[in-house]
């Protein structure tokens, strides 16, 4: 047996080796914590307010302080937990925003697969959908009055309008992501097209359609609200409307900052159901983890 120790020319191949291994370097501004990254952010942006406002770039109706916005947070926090019309008013918009983006799954859902699944959705619907999509959505809230009333009923239809492309999208791109080798495999097997469907195409394109979902939940949002301030309403739309023709700024932020923590709470339990059907999938982007 040789003993590649004492031997030279083997010690010179191994620091060869040695000098051709790759190692990736980290960047320092990638290496620091999220916390510490969104803490340093959150400060630049609080300090760069402050400034603005206290040395008078910008009018105090236009731009309230950061402590006037806090002041107003808190009194709306308040008025919120002691079950006050701010209260009410925030559940009406909640309600609009849980039933448009039920609606917007169950529409996009179905157009999604008719679009991934058939050549006719692809060819003659998918154009159209696209044509849709690419109009102004805010000149559709009269429409949705006119046809629904000023009721919950056309705030629902337009953040539903809203959010539905996404999912169109995301659940056609996800039946298109399925592996090849996999979709031979089934026809070899002698699978339906259900069953391909069903077994294959739908749990392969999870990641894709959750993404659709998540830009859809980020929009549902913004089609409740523009439909409280185009259509009347009585949820929080309309408080950042009349706080607005008040110029009431501090009452404006700070309404529009609990509208926010909607949203966000919304993309958070669609990441989470992400997480608990797609676990085998890592993700990266749009991910909240520390």
């Amino acid at each position: 047996m040789t003993d590649l120790s004492n031997n030279p020319s083997s010690s010179q191949d191994a620091d060869a080796l040695e000098d051709t291994v790759w190692v990736q370097e980290v960047a320092f501004i990638d290496s620091v914590p999220r916390w510490i990254a969104m803490t340093f952010v959150f400060a630049v942006f609080i300090g760069t307010w402050q400034f603005v406002t206290a040395f008078g770039f910008v009018s105090p109706i236009i731009l309230p302080t950061p402590w006037e916005t806090l002041e107003d947070m808190i009194f709306v926090g308040k008025n919120l937990l002691t079950g006050g019309y701010m209260l009410t008013a925030l559940w009406i918009t909640i309600l609009e925003v849980i039933y448009g983006f039920a609606l917007a799954i169950a529409i996009g859902f179905t157009l999604g697969v008719l679009v991934g699944e058939t050549a006719f959705g692809e060819k003659a619907l998918m154009p159209y959908l696209v044509a849709i999509d690419t109009m102004p959505k805010v000149a559709f809230a009269p429409l949705f009055v006119a046809w629904l009333g000023f009721g919950i009923e056309s705030k629902v239809a337009l953040a539903a309008f809203i959010a539905t492309f996404p999912i169109v999208v995301g659940t056609a791109a996800g039946l298109h992501a399925a592996d090849e080798n996999a979709r031979m495999l089934f026809k070899t097997m002698g699978a339906s097209r259900m069953q391909a469907l069903i077994k294959m195409k739908l749990p392969s394109g999870l990641p894709q359609i959750f993404t659709g979902l998540k830009i859809g939940a980020v929009g549902v949002m913004a089609g409740a609200i523009t439909g409280e301030f185009l259509g009347g309403g009585k949820g929080f739309g309309e408080l950042i409307r009349v706080a607005a023709s008040q110029l009431n700024t501090p009452r404006v932020f700070s309404l529009i900052l609990y509208l926010s923590l909607v949203g966000l709470t919304l993309y958070l339990l669609v990441q989470f159901a992400q997480r608990k059907v797609v676990f085998w999938h890592k993700e990266n982007v749009g991910s909240y983890d520390g």
